[in-house]
């Protein structure tokens, strides 16, 4: 069975439930955005926080993706940095304990870390301290890494690197491995744009984008932005939140429903998203179903707090992808 190569901000999740909106205006973060904070910033929010319940997980896009993967049976490998610390030992360990390859290199820096601020309506918006994480670059990598991978997913918010992404893309394209790239946040799209059409164009297979990211590339609406996204790279999905997803490859189009779900947290739906489409693929299965498996992942994981599923969670997962 084919095997998934994730590359990402290692980071650690600690994920503030909010009872207002009041906390972003405080610190002037844009509802639903990610931000990029240094690690005096993110101490000063963590502690203006204190009030408000909180949870740790490990974190990052791509590492909630291959979480997923793992969590259905792919087998897994996971690329990033972390310090030598505490929160990098506990990024480590849950890797493993997950059945997940751990391909970490250290630094004397901290650990990443997100700060996840979730509003009452489940809206996420990140101030993150990326720390050891951002010191990736590309002398890291090398063509060993890749051997026995087939599928390779990156995360937008590391493409802010750009020598490590243009690296990382070619050893993949080298060692012949089809290359997903979730677009992440419309701001780092923004911030990114000319950088990413290229690298969109000239590496990816697979592209995954929500309807402000897929603005914020194209400059269109979400379906007119499917055919600019099909139109330079293999498959297309854009996410549509309670719509649904909108699949398309060459000149099919799928539309996939949203299942019903009561939603506390949105982190890490898009992730989750993606580790049950990339499985779809894996198990070979149409696209209209690879969507389906997304929805079904997505949809529970906004039932709990964190990107991380509960194991009865899970097996509503199991249940549900044995009916398809």
């Amino acid at each position: 069975m084919s095997k998934v190569l994730g590359i990402g901000n290692a980071l650690v999740d600690i994920m503030t439930r909010l009872d207002s909106d009041d906390v972003l205006q405080l610190f002037n973060l844009p509802k639903g955005s990610m931000q990029l904070v240094d690690g005096n910033l993110s101490d000063i929010i963590n502690q203006g926080t204190d009030s408000f319940e909180k949870t740790i997980a490990s974190g990052g896009s791509a590492a909630n993706t291959i979480h997923g993967l793992a969590r259905l049976g792919i087998e897994t490998g996971f690329l990033g940095k972390v310090g030598k610390d505490e929160l990098g030992l506990y990024f480590k360990k849950d890797m493993e304990s997950s059945g997940i390859k751990p391909l970490l290199f250290e630094s004397d820096t901290s650990s990443g870390k997100a700060i996840a601020l979730i509003s009452p309506d489940s809206e996420r918006t990140f101030a993150t301290f990326l720390g050891a994480a951002v010191e990736m670059g590309p002398d890291d990598l090398s063509d060993e890494i890749y051997k026995g991978y087939d599928y390779f997913h990156i995360e937008g918010y590391l493409v802010q690197n750009h020598h490590l992404i243009e690296q990382a893309v070619k050893l993949a394209k080298k060692n012949g491995l089809k290359i997903c790239l979730d677009m992440a946040s419309y701001n780092v799209v923004e911030d990114n744009l000319e950088f990413l059409q290229r690298i969109v164009k000239e590496y990816v297979d697979i592209v995954f984008a929500n309807e402000e990211e897929a603005k914020a590339f194209t400059g269109k609406e979400a379906e007119e932005a499917l055919h600019d996204f099909a139109s330079i790279c293999d498959i297309a999905v854009v996410k549509v939140g309670k719509m649904g997803s909108l699949i398309k490859q060459g000149n099919h189009v799928f539309r996939i429903h949203a299942i019903t779900a009561k939603s506390i947290d949105t982190t890490g739906a898009g992730d989750l998203y993606a580790a049950g489409f990339i499985y779809g693929l894996i198990k070979g299965f149409s696209l209209d179903i690879c969507g389906k498996i997304g929805s079904i992942l997505a949809g529970k994981t906004i039932e709990v707090v964190g990107p991380k599923m509960t194991p009865d969670k899970w097996d509503e997962v199991h249940q549900m992808l044995s009916t398809l």
